[in-house]
């Protein structure tokens, strides 16, 4: 089979790391008979530095024209004092906008070799995590109406639809039912409207999923939970804000944010696949960063968006095995373990392929 990848290799770490995982489809084309074609495009800061603009229109077209986008990382301080409309991370909230990317996936698996890197007690974590967060990407304060009255105030509106509510719940329904057929809805509806509005919407979902368990936290608590209790949670449905952070929060729970992938989905299958750590310019271009949060994005691209099961499986059981025979990278090393770098990882995962 052919396929169109459009890739986005960004900032900061984002070439290596993309390189690194190209080179791993490419041994999985290899393997498995399949073709993919690149098409390198610019967003963030290369796009600014290129052109003046964190998102061009070509970009744009070309992954649209494609069957999903790889994406390395965007931002970095050099462009930190940019207005805000011209920013690398407003070309990434151009994209998601743009691809019609409305869940935003984010799985958080703590890994048997790395349970030591957890920073909650055993007895919490057990035999180890496997959380989903399911983010709806393309509402709330990020996207509403935004103004400023001069020095004296500022406002972001939080605002949801029922149609972008109802579709982000039945992702993350659609999802469970796969998993562990349990839904943890997070929202804020003790305080705020919106969250009323989102908590009955998910609501009216589930009962079309009689099978899947359904329960309700407020943020702060969702918050709380994960840290005490994390193993309560299969998966968490929540709106762009809390996502967030609740996200972030999930991911660091596994012990190293450098080891977790995602997925921003749109309507069908189309989908644009990222490692959620940022560009990390203080190890840019030293063979230093971890490149398996994007490499297992990559197999969440073949799942995913090109239904390419068997091929996924190969890479996170490549993943595990390479883990199991003792190699890290600085940010996962311990005593005991293998140092590597970017391009010496990519590369035993390659030969465990």
């Amino acid at each position: 089979m052919n396929y169109k990848i459009a890739v986005i290799p960004g900032d900061g770490i984002g070439p290596e790391i993309v390189g690194a995982s190209i080179k791993v489809l490419d041994k999985i084309a290899e393997k498995f008979n399949h073709t993919f074609n690149y098409t390198e495009v610019l967003a963030g800061g290369a796009a600014i530095d290129a052109c003046d603009n964190p998102l061009p229109q070509e970009t744009v077209d070309i992954c649209l024209a494609s069957d999903a986008v790889l994406l390395g990382a965007l931002g970095g301080p050099k462009w930190d004092n940019l207005p805000g409309d011209k920013r690398p991370e407003a070309g990434l909230l151009g994209l998601r906008k743009s691809l019609g990317l409305y869940a935003n996936l984010r799985p958080a698996i703590l890994y048997e070799e790395l349970k030591a890197a957890c920073p909650l007690k055993p007895e919490i974590i057990g035999d180890g995590l496997d959380i989903m967060v399911v983010r709806e990407l393309t509402g709330d304060v990020y996207f509403g109406e935004k103004g400023r009255d001069g020095d004296e105030a500022a406002w972001d509106i939080m605002k949801y639809s029922r149609p972008e509510v109802l579709r982000i719940a039945k992702k993350a329904f659609e999802i469970a039912m796969k998993r562990g057929k349990k839904v943890t809805n997070v929202d804020k509806a003790n305080v705020l409207e919106v969250s009323r509005f989102w908590r009955s919407c998910v609501e009216e979902v589930a009962k079309d999923y009689p099978e899947v368990e359904l329960n309700h936290l407020y943020v702060d608590n969702a918050a709380m939970q994960l840290v005490i209790n994390p193993k309560q949670f299969d998966v968490i449905v929540t709106g762009n804000l809390f996502g967030d952070i609740l996200s972030d929060e999930a991911s660091m729970i596994t012990g190293s944010i450098g080891m977790l992938p995602s997925a921003s989905m749109a309507e069908g299958k189309f989908g644009m696949f990222e490692p959620i750590h940022g560009s990390a310019p203080d190890i840019a271009n030293q063979n230093k960063a971890n490149p398996i949060a994007t490499i297992v994005s990559v197999a969440m691209m073949l799942r995913y968006s090109l239904d390419l099961t068997a091929e996924a499986d190969a890479i996170e059981a490549a993943v595990q095995k390479t883990l199991a025979q003792g190699y890290r990278t600085g940010d996962i090393f311990s005593e005991g373990m293998t140092l590597v770098g970017t391009v010496e990882m990519g590369q035993k995962i390659i030969e465990n392929l």
